[in-house]
């Protein structure tokens, strides 16, 4: 009987202690769904009491394209409580990208726009589902993207934004956070930024019964509500933001990754060498007969390859070489040599490219010594079974 008893109390044991554990493992993550950062926008309050002008941009992938969504919610907020400022507001979000194109497109998407008080960046959800970044590539992109705004901005302000998709909030729920959503906080840590978690707010939100993902917030990209949610967030910023009497230069500090993409310039393809098949057109139906096309890519000049075997030359200085694609059903692959070096494959096919010419930008050499370098490229067949073809279709390559 006295073994018998003394079997039951250790099984109640570990029964305890194994609730215990899948307890604490279900735990929440408690962080913070808003914080101000090293002084909050206090530079974009100072612009607009003493200017009264100022031009507020908005960079990120598809959740920021949405006429709809926080650009215009954001807006309207601004000019409802600021209507003696002149206010512009440039939307530069682009449908399926990531930090990394981010990078190479935010000279000529929002720099290149004139002087930006304030630029709200989102690509946490991009980063994570789309592009499926490493904790590395992603800061590399989205700081990248902060260094190269305070060279053309230095009293300007950055809010930056992590939104939530079902994994993130998964994570979040788990006690975890998404690889995507630190990285980006580890960035606008490193710079003192503003930061804005609306997946930990919608999480916070559930666990109060207040909301619910489907009713409330709806998806991935949200239902007015959950833009409206997110924007009361990004708000909350410039309210509990206390001025300054005048805009102070941002010093930058050294980088988090020193190969992150601050220098990042976009290369037209037609300065380089080509060999074989490759033409240059406008996009459309008659370049890439097979797979959807975005609006947002036919008034761009691509140029494409439809078989393995062509090449393309150049010369750049620099430690990373990259291209941005748009990959459809049949999508191949490039292979390319740094300093006739040994032959590396890059895959161009991506998951979501079954049916859509999707737009992303590959990685063609990286971490290389800071120098000038010879590249060829050759186009090849891809090693995905789904791939219908071999084709490369290129809009512009990006150096840093």
């Amino acid at each position: 009987m006295a073994v018998i008893q003394l079997m039951r109390i250790l099984f109640s044991v570990i029964i305890s202690s194994v609730i215990l554990v899948a307890t604490l493992q279900a735990e929440p993550l408690d962080a913070p769904v808003v914080e101000m950062g090293k002084s909050g926008v206090s530079n974009f309050i100072a612009r607009m009491e003493k200017e009264r002008k100022a031009h507020v941009a908005f960079l990120g992938g598809s959740i920021t394209q949405n006429e709809k969504g926080h650009c215009k919610m954001v807006a309207d907020w601004l000019t409802e409580n600021w209507s003696d400022v002149d206010f512009t507001f440039t939307n530069a979000g682009l449908s399926s990208t990531c930090s990394l194109t981010g990078a190479g497109r935010v000279d000529r998407d929002v720099l290149s726009k004139g002087q930006v008080d304030l630029l709200v960046l989102e690509f946490a959800v991009n980063d994570d589902q789309d592009a499926g970044h490493d904790r590395k590539t992603a800061i590399r992109g989205l700081e990248g993207i902060v260094r190269q705004y305070y060279r053309e901005n230095p009293s300007g302000n950055i809010i930056s934004v992590q939104y939530v998709n079902p994994g993130i909030l998964e994570n979040i729920q788990k006690g975890e956070e998404t690889v995507s959503v630190a990285a980006h906080k580890a960035v606008a840590h490193h710079y003192g930024l503003p930061i804005v978690d609306v997946g930990q707010g919608l999480a916070n939100e559930i666990a109060a019964g207040k909301m619910t993902w489907k009713e409330n917030y709806a998806g991935t990209h949200p239902n007015p509500e959950g833009y409206q949610f997110a924007s009361d967030l990004i708000t909350s910023v410039i309210e509990k933001t206390i001025s300054g009497e005048t805009p102070q230069t941002v010093t930058l500090p050294d980088p988090l990754d020193e190969l992150s993409y601050g220098n990042m310039q976009v290369v037209d393809p037609q300065v380089i060498n080509w060999l074989g098949g490759w033409k240059h057109a406008l996009v459309s139906k008659e370049l890439l007969p097979m797979g959807q096309i975005r609006g947002d890519y036919e008034k761009f000049k691509a140029i494409r390859s439809d078989s393995a075997g062509d090449h393309l030359y150049c010369s750049f200085a620099g430690r990373t070489l990259g291209a941005f694609v748009l990959a459809g059903p049949d999508a191949g692959a490039l292979e390319v040599s740094i300093d006739n070096g040994e032959w590396k494959k890059v895959e161009l096919y991506h998951s979501y490219s079954g049916g859509l010419n999707y737009p992303r930008t590959v990685i063609l050499a990286d971490d290389l010594n800071n120098a000038y370098h010879q590249v060829a490229i050759r186009t090849a067949a891809s090693e995905n079974e789904k791939s219908k073809g071999a084709t490369a279709t290129v809009l512009y390559f990006v150096t840093n």
